[in-house]
């Protein structure tokens, strides 16, 4: 059974996961079967059926991580294809861009008060929106804790990627840029591919939005949780 450790086999059976589940979704049109969702809930059935601990399999896990950085990198090449229409509503976009940003920490940091939750809780919850590297930085700037800050993060990109576009279309938000630049905000790079999969256009919003708000929230989280006697 040593080959179930090895780090090739948990990085085949990691891939193949994503490919079956993306492929199901392609065909059926079904939301819940959202890719990262279900790679992630049969791999830790996985690893918890044959004991094998997250050290393990992260030493061939730790190479999809690589690549996000380059993939993330990667989202500006649709952003840089629509720089001209971007230049024409820089004011618009910013000033959308600080409102989500504000309203994502406050909102978030009135809710976990709300539930009494400690300050290393509201931290840690503040910058749920960011990518993961950009959330963890903020969350151990200001005293969260980064590990729970991840899966936070996590949670909301999935959320947002299955249930976004269904919330944006209630809402009556038709405008392709507006519903980009909302995904990029409030879901980060899971809901970018999101948008992505659905067009350039839609997807180079979504890159701007999720950029613009990962800059904003770094600077403005110690901030406003300040200002509202968390920290």
């Amino acid at each position: 059974m040593e080959y179930l450790e090895n780090k090739f086999f948990l990085l085949a059976i990691t891939f193949g996961i994503y490919f079956v589940t993306r492929e199901l979704q392609r065909r059926s049109g079904w939301v819940l079967l959202n890719p990262i969702l279900i790679t992630i809930a049969l791999l830790i059935i996985f690893l918890k059926s044959f004991d094998i601990s997250y050290e393990t399999y992260n030493e061939g896990g730790y190479l999809i991580e690589f690549w996000l950085r380059p993939a993330v990198v990667a989202l500006g090449v649709p952003l840089y294809l629509q720089l001209e229409l971007i230049k024409k509503q820089i004011v618009p976009i910013v000033v959308s861009q600080l409102i989500g940003c504000m309203v994502g920490i406050v909102s978030v940091v009135i809710v976990a008060k709300l539930f009494d939750a400690s300050p290393e809780v509201i931290c840690s919850l503040a910058p749920k929106s960011v990518t993961t590297p950009i959330a963890m930085e903020v969350s151990k700037a200001t005293g969260g804790i980064p590990s729970l800050t991840a899966a936070v993060v996590v949670v909301v990109g999935l959320f947002g990627a299955i249930c976004g576009f269904k919330v944006l279309q209630i809402g009556r938000v038709g405008s392709p840029i507006a519903q980009g630049l909302s995904m990029g905000t409030a879901t980060h790079a899971v809901g970018t591919s999101a948008a992505m999969e659905i067009s350039s256009k839609y997807g180079a919003y979504a890159s701007l939005g999720l950029t613009l708000n990962g800059v904003l929230t770094a600077i403005f989280t110690p901030i406003v949780l300040r200002l509202m006697g968390v920290i």
